[in-house]
C-alpha cells in the first residue's frame, strides 16, 4: 500500500463545496442545536435565560458569540446525565472520561449520533490514507474511552478490515502487526514509539514494517515528535483531533496529501478561536483557546465548549474547510515556573532537536523554600545509547539545558538516561509531567 490520494468522486460532497454553501448549512443547523438545547436541557436554558438570550437571536453566524460558554466544571456538575438531550430509552450508548482530575464526563449517543460518527471518523480514515479492504491494526483503547469504538466504527463504515486489539501487550501488538500485514494504525503518539522500540529490540526495520499510515491522538503531539515516529516506523503520520466532550475521535483529521494540520469537519461542529482570560471571540489566525459548538448532535449537544486546547484557524487547503494548527498546549497544562509560562510541547520540541534523543521525556517539579525546581527527563535513542562516551552524553545534556534556557526561559536540571528508563504508558496517555510542588490554596 502506498499513500492514497482522493480521487474524483470519492469524497463527500460537501468537502469540496463553496465556503457560501457550508456557511448556509452551519447556519441551518446552528439554529436547529441552539433550539434542540434549550427546549431540552434545563442547564442550557438556564444559561441562555441569563445571559438574556434566545435561540432566536441568533441570524448570523457571528451571533454566537452572544450565547454563553460551556467548561468542563459545569460538565462535572451536571454528573451523570444532566446534560443529555432526550430520554435515557433513546440513548444507544454511553461513554466517559477518565475523571482523572475530578468527576468524570459522561456523555450519551443516539442511533442517529452513532451513524454520523461512524461517517466521521470513515472520512478521517479516508482523508488519512485509508481505503476499502485495509487492515486496520485498532491500538486505541476500547471501553468507556471513545477512541476504540469510535476508530473501530469509522474504520468497518469505510470498509476495512479491523484489528480491534486496544492498547498494551505490546509484543503481540507487534506480532500481529507483522502477522496480518496491517497497513494502518490508530495508536496514540506516545505508544507508537512503544511500538517502534519492539520492533527495534526484534531487529526489525522500518522498510520491512508493513505499516503504511499511522493515524495519531489523543495528546499533543509536535512536528519533532512526528519526524522521529516517521523515521523508526517508516510511515505517514497523520494527526487526529477529538475529545470525549464533543463526541471523540474524528472532529477534526488531517490529510495524507498535505499534513498541515486537521481540518475540522465544519458541517458537524463550529468552531472558535477565543481569549482564554477574556472570553472574546479573535479573528482567523490568531492564537487562541478552541471552542466547539455541535450542529447534529441529539443526546449530548454542546454549545460553546471550552476545550481549553490552544491553537489557531487556518484557511482551507486540501479540502473545504478550515484547518487547525497543531494543538501547542492546553490553557489548563500551562505550567508557572518562577513566574515563566511553560507548556511541556515547548520542552519536547527542544528535546526533538537533538536526534540523538528519543521521544520519551518526564518533566518533573518540586520547591526548596520559595524557589521552583525542574528536571527533564529524557532518554538516548537506542542506536545511540552504546556509542556515545559518558563525557558526550553529558555535552548531550548540557545542550539541552542551554536549549531550554534560552528558547524557553527557565533553568532545569538535564538527566540523559539509557532507553526505555522512563515508565512507559501502555493504555491512555503518557504521564509527561509530575509536579510535587505544594498546592496553592
Amino acid at each position: 500500500m502506498t499513500a492514497k490520494y482522493p480521487q474524483p468522486g470519492e469524497l463527500d460532497a460537501i468537502e469540496s463545496a463553496s465556503r457560501d454553501e457550508i456557511s448556509a448549512l452551519q447556519l441551518e443547523r446552528l439554529k436547529w442545536s441552539l433550539q434542540h438545547a434549550y427546549n431540552n436541557v434545563p442547564f442550557h436554558k438556564k444559561a441562555f435565560d441569563d445571559k438574556g438570550v434566545h435561540p432566536s437571536d441568533l441570524k448570523t453566524l457571528a451571533d454566537l458569540a452572544k450565547f454563553p460558554f460551556m467548561t468542563k466544571a459545569a460538565l462535572r456538575q451536571q454528573y451523570p446525565f444532566g446534560l443529555f438531550a432526550v430520554p435515557m430509552g433513546k440513548v444507544a450508548r454511553l461513554h466517559a472520561s477518565s475523571g482523572t482530575t475530578g468527576k468524570s464526563i459522561v456523555v450519551g449517543y443516539t442511533l442517529k449520533d452513532i451513524d454520523n460518527w461512524a461517517n466521521l471518523m470513515a472520512r478521517s480514515i479516508r482523508a488519512a490514507g485509508g481505503r476499502a479492504g485495509d487492515m486496520v491494526h485498532n491500538a486505541y483503547g476500547y471501553g468507556m474511552f471513545t477512541g476504540g469504538l469510535g476508530a473501530h466504527y469509522g474504520a468497518e463504515r469505510l470498509g476495512c478490515t479491523v484489528v480491534p486489539m486496544s492498547g498494551g501487550q505490546t509484543e503481540r501488538q507487534v506480532q500481529l502487526i507483522m502477522d496480518f500485514q496491517s497497513q494502518i494504525i490508530l495508536v496514540t503518539p506516545s505508544y507508537s514509539l512503544v511500538i517502534a522500540e519492539e520492533f527495534e529490540r526484534l531487529g526489525v526495520t522500518p522498510d520491512q514494517i508493513p505499516l503504511k499510515v499511522g493515524i495519531f491522538g489523543a495528546e499533543p503531539w509536535g512536528e519533532g515528535m512526528r519526524g522521529e515516529i516517521e523515521r523508526k516506523l517508516g510511515i505517514d503520520a497523520v494527526d487526529i483531533y477529538g475529545l470525549t466532550e464533543v463526541i471523540g475521535p474524528g472532529v477534526a483529521c488531517e490529510c495524507i496529501e498535505s499534513k498541515d494540520g486537521p481540518v475540522i469537519w465544519e458541517d458537524h461542529f463550529y468552531p472558535e478561536i477565543i481569549d482564554p482570560e477574556t472570553g472574546e471571540v479573535l479573528p482567523d489566525g490568531s492564537d487562541g483557546e478552541l471552542v466547539f459548538t455541535s450542529l447534529t448532535k441529539e443526546a449530548f449537544p454542546v454549545i460553546r465548549y471550552r476545550t481549553r486546547d490552544l491553537t489557531r484557524l487556518l484557511p482551507p487547503t486540501a479540502r473545504s474547510f478550515r484547518r487547525m494548527s497543531k494543538i501547542t498546549g492546553r490553557s489548563d497544562d500551562m505550567l508557572i515556573v518562577r513566574g515563566v509560562n511553560v507548556f511541556p510541547s515547548q520542552i519536547e520540541e527542544q528535546i526533538l532537536r537533538d536526534k540523538r534523543l528519543s521521544g520519551n521525556y518526564q518533566i518533573l517539579l518540586n520547591r526548596e523554600g520559595h524557589l521552583d525546581n525542574v528536571e527533564v527527563r529524557c532518554e538516548l535513542q537506542r542506536e545511540f545509547a552504546d556509542k556515545l562516551s559518558p563525557a558526550e552524553v553529558a555535552s548531550v545534556s548540557e545542550a539541552l539545558q542551554q536549549h531550554i534556557k534560552t528558547i524557553v526561559g527557565i533553568t532545569t536540571k538535564v538527566s540523559v538516561l539509557a532507553p526505555e528508563a522512563i515508565p512507559r504508558t501502555l493504555v491512555g496517555k503518557a504521564r509527561r509531567v509530575i509536579d510535587e510542588r505544594p498546592k496553592q490554596l
